[in-house]
């Protein structure tokens, strides 16, 4: 069966570094606490890691987001490949990817995927993407194709993939199920109030809603959410949040600090000590998250093959008990 991929035929654009943000104020950078410092990457497999995706011409989130985890994530051979390109046609005030009119699609950007999933030898592999409205599925299928892909090439691997909410995209959820990735993760970000300012392209029921629709379409699927903390937010918000993302039967919590990348970008309202993680963590334990990861460092894809890992075993205890 052939994959139809969506094509962009528009005339391509130049990309703009976020043009919404650049019209924001300066906001100078806050020093970071010594529980946010990590040391630079020197692991030789790091090297290694970063020369594969260039020879495979791929993007990584690792680096377009300026994660600080990529130091260690790489040298263990773990890397977020992003899909579709490295321009995003939102401009989230929190994130540092490039914001502007996408490239067309590249239709061998799967197998490229593949081959780098198996050459690493990775057992679990997340995937994520830009933001593509310009597309009519939202990028869809492409997600469908780059996990078929994967199965082809790599057959042990588990999947997980991290997609945008498809806003105003019919059919587009059904499509990626349908490929039957291992873990559907979407993040929520920040608590409903914050959304005008900080994912201004974002609606907030939306993304409850699509996750919602992932478990109702195949309860095999586990679903995954992530929130920043550090931006106003309340922790009455946090905690209704997780309330309204165990509704949806969300099965996996991640939490971590917002760091602000450039001045352009939303400042840092506060650093979350590492203490009131471990409070988080309790709290949503206790509304029935099969896992949970809360620290100050913890990103969506952070550790994710031995998370995953754990929620698989948790979900077995689940259904013997």
């Amino acid at each position: 069966m052939t994959t139809r991929i969506e094509i962009d035929h528009r005339a391509k654009a130049p990309a703009a570094r976020h043009p919404e943000k650049q019209k924001r104020p300066d906001n100078p950078i806050s020093a970071k606490p010594s529980w946010i410092r990590v040391k630079a990457p020197t692991s030789p497999v790091y090297h290694e890691t970063r020369e594969l995706m260039r020879e495979k011409k791929l993007v990584t989130v690792c680096e377009e987001a300026a994660c600080p985890n990529i130091g260690e994530c790489w040298s263990q051979r773990h890397a977020t490949m992003m899909i579709m390109g490295e321009i995003c046609t939102r401009a989230c005030s929190f994130c540092n990817v490039t914001t502007g009119v996408p490239n067309l699609l590249d239709a061998g950007e799967p197998n490229r995927v593949a081959d780098a999933v198996a050459t690493l030898g990775l057992r679990h592999v997340v995937i994520t993407s830009v933001d593509r409205d310009d597309l009519a599925d939202g990028g869809a299928a492409h997600f469908a194709a780059v996990i078929a892909a994967i199965r082809n090439a790599a057959p042990a691997t588990t999947i997980e993939i991290l997609t945008p909410d498809f806003l105003r995209k019919p059919g587009a959820v059904e499509v990626v199920v349908a490929a039957k990735p291992d873990v559907f993760n979407h993040n929520l970000e920040t608590v409903p109030r914050l959304y005008p300012t900080i994912r201004p392209g974002a609606r907030y029921y939306q993304s409850l809603r699509l996750l919602d629709t992932v478990k109702r379409l195949d309860p095999s699927i586990f679903t995954k959410s992530g929130l920043m903390v550090g931006l106003g937010e309340a922790r009455a918000e946090i905690g209704q949040v997780m309330d309204d993302l165990r509704i949806a039967d969300v099965d996996f919590l991640t939490l971590g600090q917002y760091l602000q990348p450039t001045v352009k970008h939303a400042a840092v309202e506060r650093f979350v000590p590492p203490e009131e993680f471990e409070d988080y963590a309790v709290m949503a334990r206790a509304k029935g998250f099969l896992q949970v990861s809360a620290t100050p460092l913890t990103r969506s894809s952070y550790h994710a093959d031995a998370d995953f890992a754990a929620l698989r075993d948790a979900r077995a205890k689940q259904l013997a008990a």
